[in-house]
């Protein structure tokens, strides 16, 4: 599977975007529009090793809720994600078994690479 979760509102989201020069063989999946389901965030989870990893604890809601002086766990990292679109750390790159979660430069040039090998 070759898929790219992102943001369409998310002006960063959108400069990586363009820079990756996306093979038509990529879904996009804009999540404002489109939310994670479950099941997605389960298959996304398999990847990456935890919830956590999938995270943005520089999300909004993040600090507006004060998240950082509570102790989240796993499952907390889930429903969160679930419950609202800002806690997943975007872009998330999708292909096959790699997955490339974030918008660190270096996490960028990572995927472009393995995007055009």
């Amino acid at each position: 599977m070759k898929k790219i979760y992102y943001l369409s509102t998310c002006s960063t989201c959108k400069r990586i975007l363009s820079a990756l020069e996306i093979p038509s063989s990529f879904v996009l999946q804009d999540i404002k529009t489109n939310p994670l389901t479950e099941k997605e965030l389960e298959a996304l989870k398999e990847l990456s090793g935890s919830y956590e990893a999938l995270f943005s604890k520089r999300a909004q809601l993040y600090i507006e809720r004060n998240l950082k002086r509570k102790s989240l766990i796993e499952n907390d990292y889930k429903t969160l994600i679930l419950e609202h679109y800002t806690f997943l750390k975007r872009p998330v790159i999708i292909m096959d078994q790699f997955i490339f979660i974030g918008n660190a430069k270096a996490t960028i040039e990572q995927a472009k690479i393995k995007m055009h090998e």
